[in-house]
């Protein structure tokens, strides 16, 4: 955890400058850095993300206060050097790029930052309608970009942000700048390959956009074996002045470089204030990722979570709010004390880096040293306190184990983010067990080679009204038709919603959907992303050849195919059709006029004139609520063998 621990959070702590994702697979986060070979054309990010491309000699350290990515590609080394100023309100994130050909290369560095300014609940809630308010001015003189929210009230005062970039060593050939992410990424592409990256210049858009980032791109020619340092700040402040200063400070060499020589010895600090050591730092880090991101390894049995029918309110009439994660300790032995002391010594190391967690510790001794025991973690909660601060909003709370009834052990059993138990090993020993992994099975072995198929396309009719070049209302007015194929899309998802009075889905014209019960907002079966760039979702279909291993989607999302796709938007249903090496599928999309049912309906019809051998996959990323960081920890699935 790369945090400023002083002033600066107790401000702050309710914003969050750049979108955060809680997304084990992907991992994605809201900053990232472009580097491309002009030469070649090839590009990749300094770190693994967002791009997919991990070389084979990728490394990522961590150390207190400093992270450090190290990546070869096509010639050019990558380091990258990210640390938190002590002094102030500021990320600096140094890239050092190397040229180890023999030849001058032309190499485009490209910043990408996505901005919020506002509490991670409200971002979550609607991040479309909290964008609206963000508005951006680009700094030519500083070289920086500079955003903030307009107020909603005569009262409020939103902070101010800034995203500076320096470049040393290297010549600059140009500058852009950009702050809208429609037009960095490009309609229905994703991070992985934004539409900026391949674009000459930057658009240097400013202004109230409809979704804000901040983008800065350098082009600068690196010769050969020499190296270029660039410089990626991020900070806050209270006021535009105050931002243009911080500005200022950081284009000065001498006092970046005090920034990184200091962070070392401001970490060191923060280890003596609490007694620890960086060896205990690392292990309370690893438990910190348990927290942020749910790992069902250090969570409780399945059998607990199932049995399980109580709420958060249960938790209240222990003095536990149930806001914050819960990291629960079970002590049963007064010899495994230690243990006790390196958990209070964590909890208090993650409030000083800004992680709040509420620490129970239950007393599991029933012998007649019980009350000894209790008295000696009493003992250590109060000496850790008084190290760690006294301003906290997370706690630590004690429980004996036989005040506690057979529904309150589940309930906190079900709740806790990591589960720990001083009869199973040290703390390292329990972070670091090897667990089994379900084995996945083998990756479909291609057969035989792709045959080339003759290449049948669909074509919209010819009498659509008030057709617009991607669609059109068919006579009768009652559908209305759109082609997509890998290079048009329509300018924003186009949706069809498909609903009982109880129970609904909104299907886009890429075949991205979700659906819900009851209320739309409160009670989604399916994600929502609220994303009308990527229109990505949490439905999605695939079909297969067995034998050549080719797979595609019957509508556009997720893996569009080649040719292009008839989508029909029609009253009370949606059709996507495709044909694909000469299998051509119609995929209906509707739901019951009564009860809360929603059908999928998926035709196959094989043209190619061969035998095919086809599978078809469904996927479903379930929320069963409003928001996937509230549910997905309590969310349980079973076979349902009968059917």
């Amino acid at each position: 955890m790369v945090t400023n621990s002083g002033g600066g959070y107790s401000r702050w702590k309710d914003i969050t400058l750049t979108r955060w994702r809680e997304d084990t697979t992907k991992d994605n986060r809201g900053i990232f850095c472009y580097i491309k070979d002009v030469n070649s054309g090839k590009f990749w990010s300094n770190t693994f993300q967002p791009t997919l491309k991990k070389p084979k000699n990728y490394e990522a350290i961590f150390s207190q206060g400093h992270v450090e990515f190290r990546r070869h590609d096509y010639g050019i080394d990558t380091k990258t050097e990210i640390i938190i100023s002590p002094e102030d309100d500021t990320e600096l994130r140094r890239i050092k790029i190397t040229n180890r050909t023999q030849f001058t290369k032309v190499i485009e560095v490209t910043s990408y930052a996505e901005i919020v300014l506002a509490s991670q609940a409200s971002d979550e809630a609607h991040p479309a309608f909290s964008n609206l308010f963000v508005q951006t001015e680009i700094f030519e003189d500083h070289k920086a970009i500079i955003c903030t929210r307009r107020p909603r009230s005569k009262n409020e005062k939103p902070p101010w942000m800034f995203h500076l970039m320096n470049v040393n060593g290297g010549e600059i050939e140009a500058i852009s700048y950009e702050t809208d992410r429609m037009k960095f990424i490009g309609r229905g592409n994703t991070l992985e390959n934004p539409a900026a990256v391949h674009a000459e210049t930057l658009s240097n858009s400013e202004g109230a956009v409809l979704d804000p980032i901040v983008a800065i791109r350098y082009r600068i020619i690196i010769k050969a074996n020499r190296t270029s340092t660039i410089d990626l700040i991020y900070g806050i402040n209270e006021s535009k002045a105050g931002c243009e200063a911080l500005m200022h400070k950081y284009r000065d060499e001498h006092l970046k470089k005090r920034a990184f020589e200091l962070f070392w010895t401001h970490s060191q600090v923060i280890l003596r204030q609490i007694n620890s050591s960086e060896a205990d730092a690392q292990l309370y880090e690893r438990l910190a990722s348990s927290i942020i991101y749910s790992n069902p390894n250090l969570r409780g049995e399945s059998s607990v979570l199932k049995n399980n029918f109580r709420g958060q309110s249960g938790l209240w009439s222990h003095s536990v709010s149930g806001d914050l994660p819960i990291v629960l300790l079970h002590i049963h032995d007064q010899e495994s004390i230690e243990l006790v002391k390196q958990m209070v010594q964590a909890h208090a190391y993650w409030h000083l880096k800004g992680l709040e967690v509420d620490l129970v510790i239950w007393n599991e001794d029933h012998g007649t040293y019980r009350q000894h025991l209790q008295d000696q973690i009493n003992g250590m909660i109060s000496s850790g306190q008084a190290n760690s601060g006294s301003n906290k909003l997370g706690n630590i709370f004690v429980k004996s184990a036989d005040q506690l009834s057979t529904e309150d052990r589940i309930l906190f059993e079900s709740v806790a983010r990591i589960i720990l138990h001083d009869n199973r090993g040290t703390l390292s020993e329990q972070i670091n067990k090897n667990y089994i992994e379900k084995i996945l099975p083998p990756l479909l072995e291609p057969k035989a080679k792709t045959t080339n198929f003759d290449n049948i396309e669909l074509k919209l009719p010819v009498n659509l009204l008030f057709f617009n070049g991607i669609g059109g209302f068919t006579p009768d007015g009652k559908q209305y038709k759109i082609i997509t194929d890998q290079k048009q899309n329509t300018p924003a998802p186009w949706v069809n919603v498909i609903a009982n009075p109880d129970f609904g889905s909104v299907i886009s014209e890429s075949g991205s959907a979700y659906t819900w019960a009851v209320n739309a907002h409160e009670y989604r079966i399916t994600p929502w992303n609220n994303d009308p760039v990527s229109d990505i979702g949490g439905e999605a279909f695939y079909l297969r050849d067995e034998n050549s291993g080719h797979y595609w989607s019957p509508s556009p999302f997720p893996a569009k195919g080649n040719s292009p796709y008839i989508t029909t938007h029609g009253f009370g249903y949606s059709i996507f059709e495709h044909i694909e090496q000469g299998i051509h599928s119609e995929m209906t999309v509707f739901v019951d006029k009564k009860w809360p049912v929603k059908f999928v309906v998926l035709k196959i019809k094989n043209l190619s004139g061969q035998e095919r051998t086809l599978s078809a996959t469904g996927f479903m990323e379930i929320i069963m609520g409003d928001l996937r960081t509230k549910t997905n920890m309590h969310i349980i699935s079973a076979f349902e063998n009968e059917s």
